[in-house]
């Protein structure tokens, strides 16, 4: 294989896991501010008598969803993470 071209793949495994990284990131970010706002609607301790409270039950339910889909994203995330620095590791022991 060409040396130029080997370079080419290993910096294109460098930018995707660079922005894999950036991802779990923003997403570890965004799970920690959906937990928060849970807390702070479980904080106010809804009774499910009142319409009010029904809402905020409904949306603690649905903060919940979306905390769980960004953890199982995270989880894929993780794999392509490794996927992707195992190609760099042998990428770079070829380019040796």
């Amino acid at each position: 294989m060409s040396i130029s071209f080997t370079s080419s793949i290993i910096s294109r495994l460098k930018r995707e896991i660079t922005e894999i990284e950036r991802q779990i990131v923003h997403d570890k970010s965004k799970i920690a501010k959906i937990n928060a706002k849970i807390k702070q609607l479980q904080k106010d301790k809804p009774d499910a008598s009142l319409p009010a409270d029904q809402s905020k039950l409904t949306q603690i339910k649905k903060l919940s969803a979306q905390a769980v889909q960004l953890t199982e994203s995270q989880t894929d995330l993780a794999k392509q993470l490794s996927v992707k620095n195992a190609e760099l590791r042998l990428q770079l022991a070829k380019d040796k």
